[in-house]
């Protein structure tokens, strides 16, 4: 299952509702037997990547976009989670 563009405004950032939200997916997945959960986010987005490294996901690649990303260093990085007893 892959998680796309998961966004809590900024007035309400800082009271664990992105820990919340992230969590919910995890058990939905799991709940409907899906193996994993994938997600992509940049290299800018270094507050969501704790958030997912902390949920459990694991950077398993990175990429750049274009060649004017690849030329000005911006990768977009590849997340996953595989879950409790699936493969």
């Amino acid at each position: 299952l892959e998680l796309k563009r998961m966004s809590v405004s900024k007035d309400y950032r800082g009271r664990g509702i992105s820990k919340a939200l992230c969590g919910e997916v995890l058990r939905f997945t799991q709940a409907r037997g899906y193996g994993a959960v994938v997600l992509y986010t940049s290299v800018v987005q270094v507050v969501a990547q704790r958030l997912y490294e902390g949920q459990g996901f694991r950077k398993v690649g990175a990429s750049s976009p274009s060649l004017l990303a690849s030329l000005l260093c911006f990768q977009i990085f590849q997340y996953r989670c595989d879950l409790p007893g699936r493969p």
